[in-house]
């Protein structure tokens, strides 16, 4: 059963909770990692396949969204723990709301903490929550001119995962735009491209997983 958990925003001190988060995670020796994209670039269907093709890593969710518990059930069935962060209108989570709710997944049973975030590429890119690591989703289907006209979310970002790329002909997904545009706003980081549907690419992202393990 899903444990879904009403929040309201708290946008006052984040910084304050997000440093408690971080301590709670270091404790424990857990990976955080805050994923933020656009509404369906893919984020829930990517951890189900990540989840189900390692199952020696050890993977606790916390699933934001504005209403209902279905990604977090999705989590569930693919074989992790869920917590299901509702904001009921919302546009993204604040580290207060996860302070709140990371207490009920067992840490000491975990190797990493996701925190899957509401769908946009503008206000999730303001808030710390605590992670060790954020990643960024860019579909496809999306276009190509999103790193430049998003570009504090790409900025921000530790790893920029291209994704959906088995459908990049099909929707004239320019990737050297995508290319120059990071190069001018984020230029430490190389974009992974991907498809949880094709298994393209899917072996450096769990390589990257893996080397934050290590």
């Amino acid at each position: 059963m899903v444990d879904i958990v009403v929040m309201r925003a708290v946008t006052s001190d984040n910084q304050a909770h997000a440093d408690k988060v971080r301590a709670m995670l270091d404790e424990k020796n857990v990976i955080g990692l805050n994923i933020i994209s656009s509404p369906g670039a893919g984020k829930t269907t990517l951890l189900e396949r990540t989840i189900v093709d390692n199952p020696d890593l050890r993977f606790g969710v916390i699933e934001g969204d504005v209403f209902t518990g279905r990604d977090a059930s999705r989590i569930e069935a693919a074989g992790a723990p869920s917590i299901q962060l509702n904001t009921e209108g919302a546009c993204h989570l604040t580290a207060n709301m996860i302070e709140t709710v990371l207490p009920r997944l067992r840490l000491d049973e975990l190797d990493f903490v996701v925190v899957e975030n509401i769908g946009n590429l503008i206000c999730p890119a303001a808030f710390a929550l605590g992670e060790h690591r954020r990643v960024v989703l860019l579909s496809t289907p999306e276009g190509s001119d999103k790193v430049q006209k998003y570009p504090h979310a790409f900025n921000t970002a530790d790893l920029v995962l291209v994704t959906k790329t088995d459908v990049a002909g099909a929707v004239g997904f320019e990737l050297s735009i995508v290319l120059e545009d990071l190069k001018a706003v984020n230029p430490k980081v190389e974009p992974l491209l991907l498809s949880a549907v094709s298994g393209e690419g899917l072996d450096r992202w769990y390589g990257w997983l893996r080397s934050l393990r290590r």
